[in-house]
């Protein structure tokens, strides 16, 4: 037990100093400007809320967003004591804990969430909720919606709803303007399943990495391609060593926001009331400005000098064709009822 807090400890060390180094800390402490402006000592109720990423992303600053209106619309009796940039540990460690109620809530990056329940998955599957369009009407579409909603029931764990952090595509240290070029990197993946399938189904070659091993990972040529979004591309600093972007589109990237269901029943009505009805409008409203920042990201690294490059029609197709293969293995997971109507619907 002693070594796992050591590596825990040594780990949340990294995430910190990482995002300070990137720029993004406030004095010593990075968090410093999201104190909240009440004492929450007096809460009778208290939410603990995990998540990887850091408030500079519009998709993990609704967490601040939501305690403030929490505590304002409960009159102080539910403080969401929220825990961004790994403080609670790994995203496997804290799913863990929220399955038993140590943390009673955790906005998961949607590649790990397949790892809870494999309907999850559909959300990053290539090609299926790739647009921040199809994104808002799975979400609007009680057909494809509650499915996912309820996917994780069974292990005790309700998807209250989600946030984003932008269009996956590549960021890379050379340019890659078609497959033939994407053939020669090494891409650094989530620890995921779907990516993991993708990336085979498609040919190239991958390294899964830890988030934390990917800046020195970057900087020493151990990959030189990186699938992610332009937002945390560019908030995390990855555009300084990664000059190239080719935005791909192929999914959105997003945080799925998981509460343990017992401690949520455990609430009094109103205050239960209160957390889901403030949990949507807030989630909503981030999902509209995600659209925005990642607008903003891209132009800042254009002005930065990062080249933006698309694939042709014929590359997108070999893509296609690649995630049917996906498609076809995930089908028996999710369920091939529930993918074949989130794709006739979302088409």
């Amino acid at each position: 037990m002693g070594s796992m807090r050591k590596i825990w400890k040594t780990f949340i060390v990294v995430m910190c100093c990482f995002f300070f180094t990137a720029g993004l800390g406030q004095g010593a402490d990075p968090l410093a400007k999201w104190q909240p402006d009440f004492d929450p000592s007096g809460a009778k109720f208290t939410y603990l809320l995990s998540c990887v990423g850091h408030p500079a992303i519009e998709g993990v600053a609704v967490g601040y967003k939501i305690r403030d209106r929490v505590w304002k619309e409960t009159g102080g009796q539910l403080y969401v004591d929220f825990r961004p940039l790994s403080q609670l540990g790994g995203e496997k460690d804290v799913i863990n804990k929220l399955k038993f109620g140590a943390v009673q809530g955790m906005m998961s990056s949607s590649v790990a969430a397949a790892n809870i329940a494999p309907t999850l998955g559909i959300v990053n599957l290539p090609y299926v909720v790739d647009t921040f369009e199809k994104l808002d009407a799975f979400r609007a579409n009680s057909e494809t919606w509650e499915p996912f909603r309820d996917a994780a029931l069974s292990k005790n764990i309700q998807v209250l709803d989600f946030t984003g952090y932008g269009s996956y595509g590549w960021a890379t240290t050379k340019p890659v303007k078609s497959m033939a070029d994407a053939a020669g990197v090494n891409f650094r993946i989530a620890q995921a399943p779907v990516n993991i399938d993708s990336y085979k189904a498609w040919g190239l070659k991958f390294a899964v990495l830890p988030w934390p091993d990917v800046p020195q990972a970057l900087q020493t040529g151990v990959i030189d391609g990186l699938d992610h979004t332009p937002i945390v591309c560019n908030i995390s600093k990855k555009f300084t060593v990664a000059h190239y972007y080719t935005e791909l589109n192929y999914a959105q990237g997003l945080y799925v926001h998981l509460i343990n269901k017992k401690w949520l029943s455990s609430l009094p009505e109103d205050i239960r009331t209160t957390l889901l009805k403030v949990v949507a409008e807030e989630s909503e409203a981030a999902r509209k400005k995600t659209k925005e920042q990642q607008e903003l990201q891209i132009a800042a690294a254009k002005e930065a000098g990062v080249t933006f490059m698309t694939l042709s029609e014929a590359d997108v197709d070999i893509m296609k064709d690649g995630a049917e293969k996906v498609y076809a293995q995930w089908a028996k997971r999710i369920g091939p009822d529930y993918l074949g109507k989130v794709r006739t619907i979302l088409k």
